[in-house]
């Protein structure tokens, strides 16, 4: 059984933003904890004793404000292994820093973070599973994307990989078989092959009656190893096409995003100011493409609304397939963003291309209309979603819930306004968010971010349209073959549809990285899950699982 999160610990207060900056902070930790220091790229960093982990993340918690483990990465030198807990403000995620966590070789053991962060639970199951870092303290340490007979561990640096592996079939047990209550508890499984699960996902679910007592997301049916195949490619050109496959539900463009981000800070290339609009009214595009199809599955996981809903959705989705094919000659994995700006300008002529455009944006406001009154306003979806699946303020921060699903519980948080990228902060729009935190709270967010992403989308193409033809730079000059320095470590994020999506990378001097690592939003979504579905029911399950979104090519990476 997964132990509940303890949220009791003093938390920083949510109505006085904290003033400390990213270098004094870690000067403080330095000063209490820290061997020394371990500067990155994107933030000041800090490192500091195994056996400290839990005592420093609590001061930078409660003394500084770092209330956000945004991701951790492990990985193995040739003469340590080392996890490094990426911190941020949610309050303002520009002031960053990274706290790193060295243990020998010989004994790979640190103390866990989990019991500060229940985001980091995950974070350190996966890092033990693939690198093999024991975590003390940990309250649920055992693998998590493979299977717990599995030998050895695939990321790190002995690993035999023509070693063979057997895979009994084990038996499930009741996780709360020494239960002494009164009454019968029942192991229910749910997938990993159900159209409700969104996905090849595993829940093990144990009921008291009807009643939800826990919730056990077992992931790793579709682990692709994304990760080690981007660093087994090169910077400049082969990486590209992978970030496209972790989100198959039309993001793509916002993953590609991600990376172009993180290996131009890495590489300093300068994106050129019409690239940057470009990119940013794709990116839009692909995030419609998203929500589209969340809202119309959802009303087929909550009423079974097939015929209208659900086609509805599909119809105007394809309309946002078609403007993206016209853009970027693909309909689902785009590859169209490059190091340094895009592929290609827009598609000739462009009066076609922008009446296109213009056209969809303008219906849109009656369509949404029509997606209110047959989701929002039904009764029978609205005691389906209302006051279900709540999740609260503290608990979307302390499981590093970001997107939709943090900004439906209250939390003001969007990498686009507030660690601001592309040409968004040229633009005008508003960040969405509803304060209940519950599964209708979620659908809300997602209906009205559409409409600011036409309204960003619409801005961006009369940019475009008045653009002076010589002045139209597509591409910085990028040298053919990318050679960070040695060891030059940079994390950066953008706000992906699903939330923020990071990417880690470390460089060791030649064209390839020596970490890459993904840090997608729905594997911290689907970390809350058992959050907000205990004391519920099953059909209150599946409408909470549903509003979270969940994509598995981005939680299996």
């Amino acid at each position: 059984m997964q132990p509940s999160a303890d949220l009791s610990q003093e938390q920083p207060s949510l109505d006085s933003p904290a003033t400390v900056t990213a270098e004094a902070a870690v000067d403080a930790v330095e000063s209490r904890f820290g061997v020394h220091r371990d500067d990155h790229l994107h933030a000041p960093g800090v490192v500091i004793r195994p056996d400290a982990v839990q005592d420093a993340l609590k001061f930078l918690r409660a003394e500084t404000g770092f209330d956000h483990l945004s991701c951790a990465t492990a990985q193995q030198y040739s003469d340590r292994y080392e996890t490094i807990y990426h911190m941020k403000r949610y309050d303002d995620p520009t002031e960053e820093l990274s706290v790193v966590v060295p243990a020998p070789l010989d004994d790979p053991t640190t103390e866990s973070a989990a019991p500060v962060f229940p985001t980091a639970g995950w974070h350190e199951r996966e890092a033990y599973d693939l690198i093999g870092i024991e975590y003390e303290e940990h309250p649920d340490l055992r693998r998590l994307l493979l299977p717990e007979t599995w030998q050895g561990h695939p990321l790190s640096q002995e690993y035999d990989q023509d070693r063979p592996q057997i895979v009994p079939y084990t038996e499930n047990v009741n996780p709360v078989q020494e239960d002494e209550r009164e009454g019968n508890t029942l192991l229910l499984n749910i997938g990993p092959h159900h159209p409700a699960t969104h996905g090849v996902l595993h829940l093990e679910v144990t009921l008291d009656g009807e009643q939800v007592v826990d919730v056990d997301p077992d992931i790793g049916y579709i682990h692709r190893c994304e990760e080690q195949m981007c660093q087994s490619k090169t910077y400049r050109h082969q990486i590209m096409p992978y970030p496209d496959r972790w989100d198959w539900g039309g993001a793509g463009l916002l993953n590609e995003w991600a990376y172009a981000r993180t290996a131009e800070r890495l590489a300093d290339i300068e994106v050129p100011e019409y690239a940057q609009v470009v990119r940013t009214m794709a990116a839009e595009l692909s995030r419609m493409l998203s929500h589209f199809l969340a809202v119309g599955a959802y009303a087929l996981d909550v009423i079974g609304d097939f015929t209208a809903t659900f086609m509805y959705a599909i119809k105007d989705r394809e309309r946002v397939q078609n403007i993206l094919e016209d853009l970027t000659g693909q309909r689902l994995m785009f590859n169209y963003f490059r190091l340094g700006g895009v592929v290609w300008d827009l598609p000739e002529p462009r009066e076609e291309f922008f009446s296109k455009l213009y056209d969809f944006v303008d219906d849109l406001p009656e369509k949404l209309i029509e997606y209110h009154d047959l989701l929002t306003g039904n009764e029978v979806l609205q005691i389906r979603t209302v006051d279900t699946g709540v999740l609260s303020t503290e608990t979307a921060k302390a499981y590093g819930c970001t997107g939709p699903v943090a900004r439906g519980s209250g939390v003001d948080y969007d990498l686009r306004r507030d660690d601001s990228y592309g040409y968004y902060d040229q633009l005008e729009w508003d960040v969405v968010t509803q304060s209940d935190g519950d599964n209708f709270a979620r659908l809300l967010v997602r209906l009205r971010e559409i409409e600011q992403s036409a309204r960003i989308v619409e801005q961006c193409a009369e940019l475009l349209e008045d653009w002076p033809e010589e002045d139209r730079t597509i591409q910085a000059n990028v040298p053919r073959t990318l050679k960070p320095d040695d060891d030059t470590e940079v994390y950066r994020a953008v706000e992906a549809a699903k939330g923020e999506l990071g990417i880690y990378i470390r460089a060791d001097g030649t064209d390839s990285p020596a970490r890459f690592k993904i840090r997608g939003p729905s594997f911290s979504h689907l970390q809350a899950l058992p959050e907000m579905t205990r004391g519920g029911y099953i059909p209150d399950l599946v409408a909470t699982l549903g509003s979270l979104d969940t994509i598995m090519g981005e939680v299996d990476r």
